[in-house]
């Protein structure tokens, strides 16, 4: 099965067209966030999001945690998915299922250790996916993404294995590890910011080496 490859921090409608002419399945919008890159105001993802052809789709990334307040910011931008990136609680999920039906629903979940996996039942029923991510929701200031950093892969893909629905893999991805990344977690999909950047800027040549690294790992290892 093709890896699909959603590109984050898309800060233009030129952006955005660069990533679908590379092949990108996705386009991750960053509203407002206590810490990272990437974030642009509601009213230039609303005209990025309005300008996308389907099939791509395009995820509103929320820092909102209540189903009322995720339901605004998504009428606010008009989305397809919207992206939650707190561990938001529970009955907020379930809620926000029912405020927004229309709209696909992406749970993030930060890796910090094996406790991860419990997390998998208390959203799952709630969502269509789950991102995996290498932030720290309870650190000083929070971070919800876009640190550059890997996480621990061995228990990312046990959560793909447990998890009933698809899984992203995030975190300090590139060309140089999206190969390893698709062969060790086997995600339905890779998000990516800074590693397709130079100085904040969507690198064409950084772009086509990371969609050329994951088709050549969809292929799989050449014969003999």
């Amino acid at each position: 099965m093709r890896t699909r490859i959603k590109i984050c921090c898309i800060a233009s409608v030129e952006e955005a067209r660069m990533a679908i002419e590379a092949g990108a399945d996705a386009l991750g919008l960053v509203g407002p966030m206590p810490s990272g890159a990437g974030m642009i105001p509601d009213a230039t993802i609303s005209e990025v999001a309005r300008t996308v052809p389907p099939p791509i789709s395009t995820f509103l990334l929320t820092s909102e945690r209540t189903a009322a307040d995720i339901a605004a910011h998504i009428r606010r931008t008009n989305p397809t998915t919207v992206q939650i990136v707190s561990h938001i609680e529970p009955e907020e999920s379930a809620r926000l299922a029912e405020l927004e039906p229309q709209v696909r629903r992406v749970q993030v979940i930060h890796v910090e250790g094996p406790s991860a996996l419990d997390l998998i039942p208390v959203y799952g029923p709630h969502v269509h996916a789950f991102l995996l991510d290498s932030g720290r929701p309870a650190a000083a200031t929070p971070e919800f993404g876009g640190t550059g950093r890997t996480h621990d892969w061995t228990v990312s893909a046990e959560f793909v294995r447990a998890s009933p629905r698809p899984v992203f893999l995030a975190g300090g991805l590139s060309a140089a590890n999206a190969g390893a990344a698709i062969l060790q977690v086997r995600p339905f999909g890779l998000d990516l910011c800074s590693g397709v950047r130079t100085h904040g800027r969507l690198d064409p040549a950084k772009l086509a080496d990371f969609m050329l690294a994951a088709r050549e790992a969809d292929e799989g290892p050449p014969e003999g």
